[in-house]
């Protein structure tokens, strides 16, 4: 019987254990030019016991940012910035993958080039606000809905994206399609209405992740890229009329394309952690679409050490991904084998900011 605390062959790669750190996004990165430093390389390296380390969302080109001080992986001071991270890992012994993003509507004019609209499948505004590039407090503005001969450069974006992530010293990608960023904007059928081929069938709105996908393994290989998925998400103002038909489709794909694996985040933790508790009644889409996927699954979100041992015995899931408790707990996978108690996250330095709830939390051992 598989253990979360057992070795896992994940696609090319060997896992000492099946407690993945999921990606988080910290807002961190050095200004101006959204470069990683010694101070992420050493909160990385801190948690590289994780059976597998997804870095935080890291925007594959200037459009694709959202967010103040996110990393990017599109200059070359960035992959060397991503060099200090994946040494201090490797020489932790740990292994990481880089998340590739492009959060598509989920952005402001200020973090885009030329101070343009952020761009989307189609013309919809979403619900609420983010922070501008000063850290302010702005509300989405409707954005421009993409051309169809603008999508091949997106695409070339992700594949640029992967080829650095490999110059970083990663040990391979993970391809961002949840939580409302634009390749989920593409997928659902909310915020994608679309005539082209990229819109209408579920086939058309899966074509985009489908090429980003297809570009990564040309880079990589399949057993070294991995692809993240939020059925029934509502982050971001998400929404689909055919859950089921959509993802299984998606993940049908993903089986044919002999990924490393498929990441799924469960929909009682739909608001991406922005909020504490979960939502008891949300479906159970790791058993739901256990069987459209023949690779590895990782299942993420509002895991405990009980569940996260259940799901993993029981074979609904191959790993669990944690996200906040592996913020304030660097030594996660020990603490959970061993059972031992787990230091309280403090949600006020999630988000950009210094050492302060970031590479200052103890050890079990301290």
């Amino acid at each position: 019987m598989p253990s979360l605390f057992s070795s896992l062959l994940l696609g090319d790669l060997e896992l000492p254990n099946r407690v993945v750190m999921a990606p988080l996004t910290r807002m961190r990165s050095r200004q101006p030019g959204n470069v990683p430093t010694a101070l992420n390389a050493t909160y990385y390296a801190q948690r590289a016991s994780a059976g597998l380390i997804i870095s935080e969302a890291t925007q594959v080109s200037q459009q694709g940012q959202g967010y103040p001080a996110t990393p990017g992986i599109h200059s070359e001071e960035q992959v060397k910035g991503w060099q200090l991270v994946t040494d201090a890992v490797h020489d932790a012994g740990g292994r990481i993958f880089c998340q590739l993003w492009h959060v598509g509507r989920i952005s402001h004019r200020s973090h885009q080039p030329a101070n343009g609209l952020p761009v989307a499948p189609s013309a919809i505004k979403p619900s609420g606000g983010t922070f501008s590039a000063d850290w302010k407090q702005v509300a989405f503005e409707t954005p421009r809905a993409l051309e169809t001969v603008e999508l091949r450069g997106v695409v070339d974006d992700y594949q640029a994206a992967a080829e650095n992530a490999e110059a970083a010293g990663f040990d391979g990608v993970e391809v961002h399609g949840a939580n409302g960023y634009l390749l989920d904007q593409f997928l659902q059928d909310g915020s994608n209405k679309r005539d082209d081929e990229y819109g209408g069938t579920i086939e058309n709105r899966a074509r985009l992740l489908l090429e980003v996908v297809d570009q990564a393994v040309s880079v990589w290989g399949a057993g070294r890229v991995g692809v993240r998925l939020s059925p029934y998400g509502t982050f971001n103002d998400m929404s689909d009329s055919d859950p089921v038909g959509l993802f299984s489709y998606v993940l049908s794909e993903l089986s044919r394309r002999r990924i490393a694996y498929a990441h799924i985040i469960e929909p009682r933790a739909s608001l991406a952690g922005g909020q504490e508790g979960t939502n008891s009644d949300a479906p159970r889409t790791s058993e739901i679409f256990r069987s459209a996927f023949t690779g590895a699954l990782i299942s993420a979100g509002g895991y405990n050490r009980e569940d996260a041992m259940r799901v993993v015995e029981q074979g609904v899931a191959d790993a669990v991904a944690f996200g906040r408790l592996f913020i304030a707990n660097p030594d996660l996978p020990a603490r959970l084998e061993r059972g031992l108690a787990l230091t309280p996250y403090n949600r006020a330095t999630f988000y950009g900011g210094a050492e302060k709830g970031y590479t200052d939390y103890p050890f079990a051992a301290q």
